[in-house]
């Protein structure tokens, strides 16, 4: 009897575990079943699963096919899964999933362990899971039974992806969607700010530890973190070897390799272009209110992952970027230098009354006196709080200086900074090649390319001599007193006669036009600009192009209008395209998520002189290079103060137009020089017109802007395959106007413009 006792024992308890087991999965069951009927809240249609909800980052491109930048809530670029390499796939399968590509969602059997073991080895969440969990979980509650819900939900969702997506296809929108921090979200994001490369070209290594930055981004970050990333990236190599993708030997090689990062940050004050990209930005914002989605809706630039393709080029924007920094670097160091013995510096000629106005207006501009202005504070306690030490980063060349200071002196520390801005353009084409809008976007915003507006000085003459040479029928090679020369009062409204003069005041013989121009001759251009009328030398700038309003006095002449580098650059393109101008662009094309042009775009042009007059004007310009203010290009001898001009001599043999410009007080250098298919204008100076090089020998344009041009132009030739221009400028097969003026420049004053030393002072102050 006690035997069948204990079997009839037995038999309850087999009974017993059966029902539990049966009835734990018929709760399974009606879980999912009510998890499907969205009892426990609303599941994603077929259309959301088909179409996921995106931030897609809008991408600027080069014309060279690099990103230059992009515009982002979230930093993401989708990528194709052809595009993901072997190595990374393997790695995730290995240390996420190795059963993924036999489960439909879920992980069965690893679930079992995960529920047996209590989690201590680990969660059982398959890819698709942990896919489903980004995708339409936006935050995992901290309440059990709530998280348990969600749980299910994922599950159901997991089996709906695993049903309507390919294997493939999952792990590339797993890749797509994963935040890996520090505004890198989606591999390509990853892989470009953590390694500087694309996807496809990320070595074993590289994947492995983006993969193993997968279990907690924010943990595993290798910026702060590296040897608990590099510990955690050989745990990955440790898996790949259990799933037999690697071998051991591979392995123990592998786990030898150091991190090897190459950071590259895509913040939007990050990275190159930065003065372009916020251009294109605010472009793109009025381009968007007049072209509407078919649906009648709004673009998004920072979600909808547009795609910007701009005439930038990559290279040439580097040259650039390199040259600006290299030379600003040293003339920094030099100004600084000449600083010290300046009581009110950086300021001159300013009374201390002025001074503080002038301080009390960059305050007022501040970002702190806006938000303490909007938050209430009165005017009393906003200007204190400039005065009280607070911790901050400040500018330098050498890199950022973390330190304590109170804002009024970081401002007038900041009126210290030489500021510089760089535009160069292919004039057939009109395309702008580079963007340089000032020397550090995160401290210094404003744009010097085509916000800001300066005097322009000598670099306005070639407007002159056109205008001279169109409406007079001139030549290079006719002559003109270098005389005084007095415009009467009365004549163009003028107040008071008017008598230019020349730099150092000398005068005396004549001056081929040629010469003139390449010496700026100040008493010439009085005289042209008076024959011509200011009238019509205004309406030549305008037909080049210039949109700002000029007045039409005779002072013009030597360039007291303030302009921009944009509207500089692109007037003289006009004089090497041969009397065509070519409105300067910026943007070829805008296309959509998947590709479908959006917008394209043409260059703008009109017919302003015959090619006879253009090729003269040019002719003119290459003077300067040749034997006037910026023959330092090519000679071999001559040294600046304080080694001022980095890179001198430079030693350019090929034609190259040009024009210096230095304005009254050395507030303003500049430099444009054109080549056959490249016109590149630099402007320097600082944020206030009272803070300058106390001497012209350093603050002329040949010294502050000229060298920027001159290691630009060196960086573009040494790179054969951007097919910058080396030849002559082309001469109208029918041209009636003599520019052959060597016979006209006497041997004796060749040598005497050729032989002098510098940097004795060979550029004028304009007015």
């Amino acid at each position: 009897m006690a035997e069948k006792s204990q079997n009839t024992g037995a038999s309850k308890f087999t009974k017993w575990i059966w029902k539990i087991f049966i009835g734990g999965l018929l709760l399974l069951f009606i879980v999912f079943l009510l998890a499907g009927l969205n009892v426990f809240g609303k599941l994603p249609t077929f259309e959301e699963l088909e179409n996921p909800e995106n931030n897609l980052a809008t991408e600027v491109i080069s014309i060279d096919g690099e990103t230059l930048g992009k515009y982002y809530r979230e930093n993401r670029t989708p990528v194709k899964y052809s595009e993901l390499p072997d190595n990374l796939i393997k790695a995730l399968v290995a240390t996420e999933d190795e059963r993924y590509y036999d489960h439909s969602g879920i992980d069965f059997q690893g679930t079992a362990r995960a529920a047996a073991k209590f989690g201590r080895d680990g969660g059982a969440s398959t890819i698709t899971q942990q896919l489903a969990k980004m995708l339409f979980t936006k935050k995992a509650s901290g309440n059990i039974a709530k998280r348990l819900i969600q749980k299910v939900k994922e599950w159901v969702i997991a089996i709906r992806l695993e049903k309507q997506y390919t294997k493939n296809e999952i792990i590339t929108m797993y890749f797509n969607k994963y935040d890996f921090g520090h505004n890198a979200v989606g591999i390509r994001s990853a892989s470009r700010i953590h390694f500087g490369k694309e996807p496809n070209e990320l070595a074993i290594e590289e994947s492995a530890m983006l993969v193993g930055m997968l279990k907690n981004s924010s943990l595993y970050n290798p910026m702060r973190r590296p040897e608990m990333v590099k510990q955690r990236r050989n745990v990955v190599f440790g898996q790949m070897l259990r799933n037999e993708f690697i071998t051991e030997a591979e392995k123990d090689s592998l786990q030898q390799l150091p991190l090897e990062l190459d950071i590259n940050l895509e913040g939007h004050s990050d990275g190159t272009a930065t003065y372009f990209r916020e251009y294109v930005r605010d472009f793109m914002k009025k381009w968007i209110k007049d072209h509407p989605k078919t649906n009648g809706e709004s673009y998004n630039i920072y979600r909808d992952g547009l795609k910007i393709y701009v005439t930038l080029d990559s290279r040439m924007q580097k040259n650039a970027e390199e040259a600006m920094k290299e030379h600003l670097a040293n003339l920094q160091r030099v100004f600084f230098k000449q600083q010290k013995k300046n009581s009110t510096a950086p300021f001159y000629d300013l009374e201390p009354e002025q001074i503080e106005s002038t301080m009390l207006a960059a305050m007022k501009r501040s970002d702190r006196w806006r938000k303490m202005k909007r938050n209430g504070a009165s005017e009393e306690e906003i200007k204190a709080s400039f005065y009280e030490k607070t911790p901050m980063r400040i500018f330098s060349w050498k890199g950022d200086i973390d330190t304590v200071m109170t804002p009024y002196d970081s401002i007038r520390y900041n009126k210290f900074i030489l500021q510089a801005g760089l535009l160069s353009t292919d004039p057939t084409t009109g395309h702008v090649k580079a963007w340089v809008g000032g020397i550090d976007y995160k401290h210094f915003q404003y744009d010097h390319v085509k916000q800001g507006k300066r005097q322009v000085g000598s670099t306005f003459k070639p407007f002159v001599y056109a205008t001279a040479i169109n409406q007079l029928g001139l030549s290079p090679c006719d002559e003109y007193p270098n005389t005084p020369y007095t415009i009467p009062a009365g004549k163009y409204h003028l107040d008071e006669d008017w008598t230019p003069k020349n730099s150092g005041e000398e005068y005396g013989g004549l001056r081929s036009l040629k010469n003139a121009l390449a010496n700026s001759i100040n008493v010439i251009s009085a005289n042209l600009i008076d024959q011509t009328t200011p009238q019509n030398v205004v309406k030549m700038a305008k037909n080049l192009g210039v949109e700002t309003e000029i007045p039409a006095v005779p002072s013009v002449a030597l360039g007291t209008v303030d302009l921009s580098l944009y509207e500089m650059v692109g007037a003289l393109n006009t004089f090497a395209n041969k009397g065509m101008y070519v409105k300067p662009m910026m943007i070829l094309r805008i296309e959509d998520k998947n590709g479908t042009i959006l917008e394209e775009f043409t260059p703008e042009t009109k017919e302003v002189l015959s090619e006879s007059i253009a090729y003269t004007t040019i002719n003119l310009m290459e003077g300067v290079t040749k034997y006037g203010s910026g023959i330092r290009l090519r000679t071999t001898g001559g040294n600046y103060p304080d080694n001022v001009a980095t890179g001198y001599p430079y030693k350019f043999e090929n034609p190259i137009a040009g024009k210096t410009g230095t304005t009254q007080n050395q507030s303003d250098g500049w430099f444009i020089g054109l080549v056959p298919n490249l016109s590149t204008g630099v402007w320097v100076g600082a944020e206030d017109r009272s803070v300058h090089f106390v001497d012209i020998a350093r603050g002329q344009g040949a010294s502050m802007a000229l060298p920027i041009w001159a290691l630009y132009m060196q960086r573009n030739y040494a790179e054969e395959d951007l097919n910058i221009s080396k030849e002559e400028f082309e001469k109208p097969e029918e041209l009636t106007i003599n520019v052959d003026c060597d016979k006209v420049q006497s041997e004796d004053e060749k040598e005497k413009i050729e032989g002098e030393k510098l940097p004795d002072p060979d550029e004028e102050i304009d007015f």
